[in-house]
């Protein structure tokens, strides 16, 4: 485990800058170094995030420079040639914590070759419904496997830089995130919300960033429980809170008394009423001290280091992007071996993204690569395979492109979604509330504050409903954000339709970040796989797969479903919504559907066998305890090739109702063919255990616990039958 906390010698130093410094300058230290106003203007007219950092803390007089804050979760979104990796959710679908905590650091080293040292690129909110704008920022639905990713991604960053690791906590809407109040119970946030926070803690996380959106009636930024009595006391971290960047407070006072440490980027509420409120005794001093303290030891425990420009998109970084562009993809469809493609002399390549960067949405995330350097799906097959003939179109022309396919050996369709269709998105007219806290223009008070500030608030609400306005007619029902229907859009269907029935070899390769429901065609082709967002190194991973110099190995991080209506309600304008235990795979199950893709599900060009499966606790061992779990598996396929060993729990049940099927742990393995080997899973006994509201903590249940190894969560698998004492473990 990191451990985030500052050596005694840091921690000596925090200490004695703080004693030297005034209110004035403590309360410098609580916010971004940018006025707003300023700031707001850099961003409307010089695309400010993705040309600097965003300092805060910097305070000369007692040598403090601060810290400085970029974006990342695919790579540093700075201009300038940094490298572009898969999204995370295609990171999530490699299943590969020890390849997630390379580009983490990988995406560290970079981060400080601009300056930057402090990195937004642990999203872990769960992923409660496929459709959210924001899929594809994340790692999955399942919180043991998003845990695992997340802090893997957290340990990587936190060699080089200072992780941050968002939203905390329940942001998975998109479209109504600055009004939503999500309800949950206490059992809820501790089994499926927020343990992946605490794994991402537990790895050395240094910042953690609160959400915009409300839980159980409090807005998050100013949530006393999630900031202190979870996150600072509970879970005993030791790092610093930040508010979602502009809009992530309401009330200053509230927020900082909630837990909060930090607003940024923009001095902003906190400029506005912290000062009087220390004036009047509404804020004690020592709130004041223990959030400075934090950002002081933040600032003091940043790796020293040398990294020079040449970090970036190096030859290394760039190995490393095609390296999970690989492992991510996921074969869904492989009727009749139509997979790899062999023996073709002539194939048709057909689709929208044929040969241009889909890298992702255009939000927070959006990332610049250099010009000419990413591959597209095109690019990497005709480098692979120049002896192949590839005849290409857009499919925008459905007779000219059926006739290409026709006249072929086979079809290759790349089709899906893009920026346009999902990502980011705001309703600007939400924030009206936030933005007539902040305090006009420089140049307006200099008219007279007696005269300006009566005048504000409505001016104020005027801005955010002209720009809501604006908004709407510019984006209307086809801007990015949510999407509640999760089919390809029409056009793609029919164009699916038409090359299939001419040419009955044909492929599908889908890209995009949610998920995309393929019950009304799926049938009608024999090929089908995932390519999601791939970075910039995608098509030549495509091309790999392809062509079966790799197996495909990646594995579904959440459900496709036969139907939208088996996930849950998902109103992306929602004001109040209520979370409960089922969603995915768990509530597929509850409700008696099977998937079209279970969570898990992937194929390979190998084959894969398990054999005896052991399993044993050692109650001493690790925090709590660990569940050993050790299966042999063998390679009996033709080909070097990675499996999945995913082991789920099917616990008693009796004491309350619980999930029928639960992922408890994974293993990621590369094999030689033929290869045989005993894989040794250690599990925490936590994930056994249930949240037991009454005791406020988790209890592990007597009985006879089942335990599946399995290749996806409705795997029959390999099972056996453990007998567990009933304990409380602990909070």
């Amino acid at each position: 485990m990191t451990d985030p906390a500052p050596d005694p010698a840091s921690q000596a130093r925090a200490l004695s800058l703080l004693a030297e410094m005034s209110l004035a300058e403590k309360l410098h230290l609580l916010d971004g170094d940018t006025p707003f106003w300023a700031g707001m203007v850099d961003i409307a007219t010089r695309d400010a995030s993705h040309r600097h950092p965003w300092p805060t803390g910097c305070l000369p007089r007692l040598g403090l420079k601060g810290l400085q804050f970029v974006d990342g979760p695919r790579g540093v979104v700075l201009e300038g040639g940094a490298t572009t990796f898969p999204v995370p959710i295609a990171r999530g679908a490699t299943w590969d914590p020890e390849l997630e905590e390379r580009i983490g650091e990988a995406i560290a080293r970079e981060a400080r070759s601009f300056g930057a040292d402090w990195v937004a690129a642990v999203c872990v909110n769960l992923l409660r419904h496929p459709g959210w704008g924001r899929a594809q920022e994340t790692y999955g639905e399942d919180p043991v496997h998003l845990g695992a990713m997340g802090a893997a991604m957290t340990r990587g960053l936190q060699r080089h830089a200072i992780a941050c690791v968002k939203h905390f906590a329940l942001n998975s809407i998109d479209s109504s995130r600055f009004l939503v109040d999500v309800r949950a119970s206490q059992r809820v946030l501790h089994e499926l919300y927020l343990p992946h926070f605490r794994d991402c803690v537990k790895a050395g996380a240094g910042s953690v960033m609160s959400a915009y959106n409300r839980v159980n009636g409090e807005w998050c930024g100013q949530h006393p429980q999630l900031l202190q009595d979870i996150l600072k006391t509970r879970w005993d971290f030791g790092g610093f809170v930040v508010t979602d960047f502009i809009f992530g407070v309401r009330d200053g006072v509230r927020a900082l008394l909630a837990g909060q440490d930090l607003e940024m980027p923009f001095r902003m509420i906190f400029e506005g009423s912290l000062s009087e409120a220390v004036a009047d005794g509404r804020l004690p001093i020592h709130r004041i001290d223990e959030a400075v303290l934090r950002l002081l030891q933040a600032q003091l425990t940043v790796p020293p280091g040398s990294y020079p420009m040449s970090l970036r998109h190096g030859a290394d970084h760039r190995q490393l992007a095609r390296e999970a562009a690989t492992k991510s993809i996921v074969l869904l469809k492989n009727e009749g071996s139509v997979l790899p493609l062999r023996g073709l002399h002539s194939l048709a390549v057909i689709g929208p993204y044929l040969a241009v960067a889909n890298l992702g949405d255009r939000g927070s995330s959006d990332t610049r690569p250099e010009p000419g350097s990413v591959v597209t799906p095109l690019a990497g097959l005709q480098a692979a395979a120049p002896e192949l003939r590839l005849e290409v179109a857009d499919g925008a022309d459905l007779r000219a492109a059926t006739a290409l396919a026709a006249e072929c050996d086979a079809a290759l369709l790349v089709l899906g979604l893009d920026w346009r269709l999902e990502g980011e998105h705001i309703h600007p007219g939400d924030i009206a509330p936030i933005l007539q806290q902040v305090p006009p223009p420089d140049g307006l008070l200099r008219l007279g504050r007696s005269r300006v500030l009566p005048l504000w608030r409505p001016v104020a609400r005027l801005i955010a409903w002209i720009t809501s306005y604006g908004s709407a007619r510019r984006g209307g029902d086809f801007a990015a954000g949510d999407r509640t229907g999760l089919d390809l859009p029409p056009e793609q269907v029919a164009l699916i339709e038409a090359v299939a029935a001419a040419n009955p070899r044909t492929v599908v390769v889908l890209m995009g970040g949610g998920a995309i429901l393929t019950e009304g065609w799926h049938d009608r082709v024999p090929g089908l796989l995932l390519l999601w967002y791939p970075g910039q190194r995608g098509g030549e991973a495509l091309a790999d797969v392809l062509l079966g110099r790799v197996s495909p190995s990646g594995r579904l991080p959440f459900t496709i479903p036969t139907n939208a209506a088996h996930l849950p309600p998902f109103e992306p304008r929602a004001q109040q919504v209520t979370y409960d235990l089922w969603h995915g795979y768990r509530r597929l199950r509850r409700e008696g559907h099977r998937a079209a893709y279970p969570f898990g599900y992937g194929l390979s060009y190998s084959r894969f066998e398990l054999a005896d499966l052991t399993a044993a606790i050692e109650p001493q061992a690790g925090e709590e305890g660990e569940l050993v779990v050790e299966v042999t598996v063998r390679n009996g396929g033709a080909m070097e090739a990675d499996e999945v060993v995913q082991v789920y729990l099917e616990p008693p049940g009796r004491q309350v109702e619980r999930p029928a099927r639960v992922l408890v742990g994974f293993q990621r393995a590369s094999m030689a063919m033929a290869e045989q080997r005993r894989l040794v899973l250690r599990i925490p006994l936590r994930r056994l255990a249930y949240f037991e509201e009454s005791s406020d903590g988790f209890v592990l249940e007597p009985g006879l616990h089942r335990l599946v190894v399995a290749r996806h969560a409705e795997d029959a698998g390999l099972a056996l039958e453990l007998q567990v004492e009933g304990r409380i473990l602990g909070r």
